[in-house]
């Protein structure tokens, strides 16, 4: 980063809001100084080349300064603004009209600052460059995207997940260099030919080589906490807090997820299982990349591609075989699942899909999406208004229902319950999506007496699929048409619909509306 030096804010009597140094961050300082020079070289009629004879200064130093990314010292200051004939203090101060309200907040805001560009091939600066472009056009864009921002509620951690699912996307969600430092691990501890890691062997490498005290009682103390899988402590020893209620897979997960830290070299990261605050998207991606790690470490690639592949070759759908490969890896559902988005896309060819888990609490007609990786072009959960109901029809809120009647009547359920559906779209925006062969697996929360979880894969049923899943068209797997949300589908006579077609309907009434408008004007200019 470029230094900006210590200097006086004075006001230059033009309008609009002022910010102190103290509101100020260096990246700002320079930004800003870039639109103003920007905009005085184009209210003069000049190009860069001109603002070089006046200055003496080079047309690439005069673009670094524009595009923010240097930041000159007070003497070429003072020559820009005697070339341009402005005042030294007007270049100098951070103010800006009211028009450029928004530039100057995208300038200032902690978006700019936290939002990882670099993963997409993109300099911060080339956005700048972008606004700085058409100053005033970009501030009316600005204060728009602004505006839905506070409507919405959207805050920079909502924009800090949506990158790393799109990071995910981007690299098919799979990452071979943490794949191959799992492996590393695997090959010195003697764990290459093994389906599961002890958590006993796992502490004891976390205890002894690390110096890391794990503790299991702690939580069981803290009522607030009760939620949390476990809490990290910094300190000359430090601590890894695990919840005691966790099962041993769960509990081999969370200290996978510490040696992914370690041996990944990650120092920025959460202290909880579950996110408190989210604080840079350091955070957010060096806590993925550990997660991603513990799966890597407890479920080997080579093993479960094996095995998935043998699976696949049966002529039909096995579910007890299918729950023997969860017992043999000895792993929750949840992690299964998402280990298989990632080597099924990468290793099979099955690179349209989605991960959905939904969540319901035992009497509740009411199912919360709670995690989402989507490689499709479904509108899961995009375009979805917050309070409306998923489609009954999917096999994952099926199979919740039923469990919650069974939990309701007293029964306990020992092992998953495991489903498959193919699907297709009835009446939605999603119609021309074709169909997709859905697996659920669903379990009562551990953390949670009365609520319960189900994790569904789906994959489009493509020529590839129907080489590499030879069950794909099996008579006994059930077939439904489905939709996203109740309110926007069209299927007729839905037993389960939870809701009314509203958004449907109202798509409907536009369409005919669109229609009887052409016909009106076509039969007026025959007339």
């Amino acid at each position: 980063m470029v230094g900006v030096p210590n200097v006086e804010i004075i006001g230059d009597g033009a309008p609009g809001p002022f910010l102190g140094p103290m509101d100020l961050n260096p990246d700002s300082l320079r930004y800003i100084l870039g639109l103003k020079l920007r905009s005085y070289r184009q209210e003069r009629g000049w190009g860069l080349k001109d603002v070089a004879k006046a200055t003496g200064m080079s047309v690439s130093y005069l673009s670094e300064i524009e595009k923010g990314r240097k930041y000159p010292k007070p003497d070429k200051i003072h020559q820009l603004a005697q070339a341009l004939e402005v005042p030294f203090e007007t270049l100098m101060s951070p103010r800006l009209d009211d028009e450029l309200r928004p530039v100057r907040e995208l300038f200032n805001s902690t978006f700019l600052q936290e939002f990882p560009f670099h993963l997409f091939g993109i300099e911060p600066e080339a956005l700048v460059g972008l606004v700085t472009e058409v100053p005033s056009k970009a501030g009316a864009l600005l204060s728009t995207v602004l505006e839905i921002g506070r409507t919405y509620g959207v805050r920079v951690e909502h924009l800090l997940f949506a990158a790393l699912r799109s990071y995910q996307q981007l690299n098919d969600n799979y990452f071979e260099d943490i794949e191959d430092a799992a492996a590393e691990l695997l090959r010195e501890r003697g764990w290459s030919d093994r389906h599961w890691i002890g958590e006993e062997e796992l502490r004891e490498l976390l205890e002894s080589e690390h110096g890391i005290e794990v503790d299991d009682q702690t939580l069981l103390q803290e009522p607030d906490l009760s939620s949390l899988r476990s809490v990290w402590i910094d300190g000359p020893r430090p601590r890894l807090l695990i919840n005691g209620r966790l099962i041993p897979s769960q509990r081999a997960f969370a200290l996978g997820r510490e040696l992914g830290y370690l041996r990944l070299g990650l120092s920025e990261r959460s202290r909880t299982s579950t996110y408190i605050n989210v604080e840079s998207f350091d955070q957010v991606i060096h806590d993925f990349k550990a997660a991603y790690f513990s799966g890597a470490l407890l479920i080997q690639r080579d093993l479960l591609s094996l095995e998935m592949e043998a699976f696949f070759r049966r002529d039909r759908w096995a579910p007890r075989e299918f729950l023997g490969l969860l017992r043999r890896f000895r792993t929750t559902p949840e992690t299964f699942f998402y280990r298989l988005s990632q080597l099924l896309p990468s290793r099979f060819g099955l690179d349209t899909m989605f991960f959905v888990r939904f969540a319901n609490r035992t009497g509740s007609n009411h199912f919360d999406l709670t995690k989402i990786l989507n490689m499709s072009r479904l509108p899961i959960p995009l375009g979805i208004e917050p309070n409306e109901r998923y489609c009954r029809r999917w096999s994952g809120l099926q199979m919740l229902k039923g469990l919650a009647m069974q939990q309701a009547g007293g029964a306990t359920r020992n092992e998953p319950g495991v489903g498959i559906q193919r699907s297709t779209f009835g009446a939605t925006p999603s119609s021309d999506e074709g169909e997709f062969l859905t697996f659920t697996l669903t379990r009562p929360l551990v953390l949670s007496d009365d609520e319960s979880t189900s994790v569904n894969l789906s994959f489009l049923v493509s020529d590839q699929l129907m080489r590499k899943v030879r069950f794909w068209d099996d008579p006994a797997i059930p077939t439904s048409e489905v939709g996203i949300t109740c309110e926007r589908c069209g299927i007729h006579e839905c037993l389960e619909r939870a809701a009314a077609p509203v958004y449907f309907g109202a798509r409907q009434r536009q369409k005919r509306q669109e229609a009887a408008l052409a016909d009106l004007l076509r039969r007026q200019r025959r007339a």
